[in-house]
């Protein structure tokens, strides 16, 4: 409800008592709107809605009185007022009709609505026995001059002289009125019309868009799913003569077969890095085949981080072919045991500690494990020759590589660090990255303590002791002959028990068996 400022000037006052004075009232209230500077329509609303008020009073009260006054408003404007008001029987039904509840045979309360649309400002106050009094108000615009009491009888005055037109001429006015509001409402349906017909277009071509993405959407699946067969069955392919290669290549430096001359010695040893390097890219390929697949199995089991740290200490040390370079291992506390694939998180850090190695010609290479709440967080830091932020991102797309003269020199894929996010997200964890050009790196790595507990989201897995196809269940990441399998494959049984944990040493390196592969991804 809207109280009005008690400050008024008044302009006119007309008397209802008979029918052509609702005609009047409405020809009054747009000659004084006119006067005060309203344009046509807004004209046209405000004596529509005296004329609704007028009708009321005049119909269910017997006659009443408009009163059309000039009021100061909010933020130093004016409104103009008019006040419709009757002594008749008053609304028994007003919050209903207000509620646009009530429903009436005669209309009755329409009119009452309609005004209020067609007002800024609406009041009203009406009981049994005594009378109605509705008050309505708009603002008259700001580029109007202001009216003061000398305007008000300026304007009473020219309403005075002008002898008005016939209850016909209104009726004709009015007539104009509703033509030209139907020509705008028929204006309005034909755009809104051209609107639908434009809308109608536009979502036929997104329903096709659609259709055309699910197709190539369909298209990506299919291939996807034929790069990933492929990859697998490639790897099967690769993986029984550079197995023989390595075998044949261990069993020859082990002289079985006789002596060996430095050259040959030489030539061997180059021949078995070589086949390790290839068989690490073939598992590599083979891992991230099969998460984009959904199934890497996860071999879930109890580990210590000593545990962990110890067979990495034992394949690392041995590649510092330098004596710039120290290796440090250190844990924060003493930690529970984890519950988690200790061979994918080894894959994580020896993926970090290959590339420390490589990167790194002075200082020191720190391996870190700490307690995050639910979370464990394991840091490889280096002094190496570090990484600019804005290959930070760039550094874990497939096949993408960081140029500079240390790269070149230590060619590499650009698939490890890829599938040490992939391998972090399948854990339940995620990589973080530290570095600046020049001052080192840190990664690291950082799952739950219990897989599956808390951190992030899983990946699309096979269950822990899942074994998958046939396929799969012979290359879960080894890299190396029949004895490292079966140290992986023992050291899955008895978490618990003393000769089960140091069988997982040995697994913990079955992957990198002697040596970490060629493949930097910097």
């Amino acid at each position: 409800m809207t109280v009005f400022a008690t400050v008024a000037t008044p302009l006119l006052s007309v008397a209802i008592r008979y029918e052509h004075d609702v005609v009047l009232a409405r020809r009054r209230a747009r000659q004084i709107a006119e006067l005060l500077g309203f344009d046509a329509q807004e004209q046209t609303r405000i004596a529509t809605a005296v004329s609704e008020l007028a009708r009321n009073a005049y119909e269910y009260a017997g006659g009443g009185r408009a009163s059309f006054t000039v009021e100061a408003g909010p933020n130093d404007t004016q409104l103009f007022v008019a006040v419709v008001s009757d002594s008749g029987p008053g609304i028994a039904n007003l919050q209903a009709i207000l509620d646009g509840r009530y429903v009436s045979r005669t209309g009755m309360g329409l009119g009452i609505l309609g005004a209020r649309r067609l007002s800024e400002q609406f009041r009203i106050d009406s009981a049994a026995g005594r009378g109605t009094t509705v008050e309505i108000a708009r603002t008259i615009p700001l580029t109007a001059p202001r009216v003061g009491p000398r305007d008000a009888e300026r304007i009473a005055g020219a309403l005075e002289r002008d002898a008005g037109e016939s209850a016909f001429d209104e009726i004709q006015r009015q007539n104009q009125e509703l033509l030209q509001a139907l020509e705008e409402i028929r204006l309005r349906q034909a755009q809104v019309e051209r609107l639908n017909a434009e809308l109608e277009a536009t979502n036929r071509g997104v329903l096709a868009l659609y259709a055309e993405l699910e197709d190539r959407a369909e298209d990506l699946r299919r291939a996807s799913e034929q790069k990933s067969r492929f990859l697998s069955e490639m790897s099967h392919e690769l993986r029984t003569p550079l197995t023989s290669v390595q075998n044949l290549t261990r069993l020859l430096l082990t002289r079985a077969d006789g002596d060996l001359t430095p050259e040959q010695e030489r030539q061997l040893s180059l021949i078995r890095s070589a086949a390790d390097g290839v068989t690490e890219l073939v598992s590599d390929l083979l891992d991230i085949a099969r998460i984009e697949a959904g199934r890497l199995t996860l071999r879930l089991a109890e580990f210590t981080i000593t545990e962990l740290f110890a067979a990495l200490r034992g394949i690392c040390r041995p590649l510092l072919t330098s004596g710039n370079v120290t290796l440090t291992f250190s844990e924060s506390g003493l930690m529970a045991p984890l519950y988690s694939d200790d061979q994918r998180l080894a894959q994580i850090l020896r993926n970090f500690l290959s590339n420390a190695i490589k990167f790194t010609e002075r200082g020191e290479i720190r391996v870190t494990a700490r307690a995050e709440g639910g979370m464990v967080r394991f840091a490889v830091s280096d002094t190496g020759i570090g990484i600019a932020p804005e290959d930070h991102e760039r550094i874990f797309r497939e096949y993408v590589q960081v140029e500079g003269p240390v790269q070149r020199r230590v060619r590499g894929t650009g698939l490890g660090l890829p599938l040490t996010r992939k391998l972090a997200a399948v854990l339940g964890g995620r990589i973080e990255l530290e570095s600046e050009l020049g001052r080192g790196s840190t990664f690291s790595v950082i799952i739950p303590r219990c897989h599956g507990e808390s951190g992030g989201g899983t990946g699309d897995v096979g269950g822990a002791g899942d074994a998958g196809d046939a396929g799969d269940a012979g290359d879960a990441g080894d890299a190396g002959d029949a004895g490292t399998r079966s140290a992986a494959s023992a050291g899955r049984t008895a978490a618990s028990a003393p000769e089960g944990r140091t069988a997982r040493k040995e697994h913990i390196g079955a992957r990198h068996d002697a040596t970490l592969p060629d493949t930097p991804d910097r």
